[in-house]
């Protein structure tokens, strides 16, 4: 069992809902996306209060914190430019450069486990929340 795994953790409902949510929007036709947090004094790694599932990335923009990472789980259909179409399911993790370093510490040390858990093909470092806008390419969208 690798150290991360024993430091931070998650309800097993958090666990259900990612895979509930991942096997959910694996033929979905439209962006769909939930944010994760870890929680500071517990070290459990939850969903945002909110539970929103969100629809375009500029939603998610919105509610992407100023000075605090967060994991973003996104389920995004696109075109590639063979003309096929796909449904990566990745992490953003969304690391802006105005946070502390404890919250850094925390964040990074706990991003392969958020990666394991929830099953993602890939994991993306996200700065700010304008780079959402170049997403489409970094995914390799037509």
């Amino acid at each position: 069992m690798s150290s991360e795994s024993r430091l931070y953790t998650f309800s097993q409902e958090s666990k259900d809902h990612l895979r509930k949510f991942r096997l959910g929007t694996s033929r979905s036709n439209d962006p769909q996306a939930v944010i994760y947090y870890v929680d500071k004094n517990t070290l459990e790694i939850k969903q945002d209060e909110e539970k929103t599932v969100y629809k375009t990335l500029g939603d998610i923009a919105e509610d992407l914190p100023d000075h605090s990472p967060r994991f973003v789980i996104l389920s995004y259909p696109m075109t590639l430019p063979s003309g096929r179409m796909s449904v990566p399911y990745v992490l953003l993790y969304y690391l802006p450069v105005t946070c502390n370093s404890t919250l850094r510490m925390l964040y990074s040390s706990s991003v392969e486990l958020m990666r394991n858990t929830a099953e993602v093909g890939k994991v993306i470092e996200v700065e700010s929340a304008d780079e959402l806008e170049d997403l489409p390419k970094k995914l390799g969208a037509a």
